[in-house]
């Protein structure tokens, strides 16, 4: 079902929904185009347990392709990717990921491959556009708030970082609500992506750099 969200007058100004429009020519048929499937990405291209910060804890490991929902293979460029923060583009898309529980909250990472990397500074601007958003696709409405970061430095690549809360409209201001930051690191079709839900104080920038050179000596990179 496609998100319905509502956006406060202040920022439906700013929201704009980009449509594709393709011209098919009556004289010649269209046909399908099969895109090929990416490089498999082996689980071992995954964050060791050990090299999360903290007592070991129990993991959930998934793989990426099947994991999609048809939803969570996105509806559009729109403020829906950003509230349910989907950095993966629509397509082909190989990997690997984990969920964990760790202190103060739970981290996930996931390595993935794609013929359609996503443009991570495209991404950030949409996400500046959706700073604040209401959204009751997914059960009582929920406020959602984006704060876009200074993503880590990694030669060759570029990064997103950025934080979000979510909280029920009139929360008051004493509860802080759920905050769910997430580094993400992509080039030559190839994203690693972190994110961690609750007060977890790791050093995200500093994860997300290291599970990217992790991922790379498996990848070929």
């Amino acid at each position: 079902m496609a998100a319905r969200i509502r956006f406060p007058p202040a920022a439906a100004a700013l929201v704009a929904a980009a449509a594709a429009v393709v011209t098919i020519s009556p004289a010649k048929p269209a046909t399908a185009v099969v895109v090929p499937a990416p490089p498999a990405v082996p689980p071992a291209a995954l964050l060791p347990a050990e090299a999360v910060p903290g007592p070991p804890a129990d993991r959930t490991v998934f793989d990426v392709a099947t994991a999609l929902s048809t939803a969570d293979r996105g509806d559009g460029t729109g403020c829906a990717d950003v509230v349910h923060g989907r950095v993966l583009p629509p397509g082909a898309v190989a990997g690997q990921g984990f969920q964990a529980a760790v202190a103060g909250g739970q981290l996930s990472e996931l390595v993935a491959r794609t013929p359609h990397p996503p443009d991570l500074a495209a991404w950030a601007a949409q996400a500046r556009r959706c700073a604040r958003v209401t959204v009751d696709d997914q059960g009582p409405p929920t406020v959602s708030r984006t704060t876009i970061g200074t993503g880590p430095t990694v030669p060759g690549a570029r990064t997103l970082s950025y934080q979000q809360v979510l909280t029920l409209p009139g929360q008051p201001a004493g509860l802080p609500g759920l905050r769910l930051r997430t580094v993400a690191i992509a080039a030559d079709g190839v994203l690693v992506l972190l994110r961690d839900a609750g007060a977890t104080d790791l050093d995200l920038d500093t994860l997300a750099v290291a599970a990217w050179q992790h991922a790379a000596t498996r990848l070929g990179r």
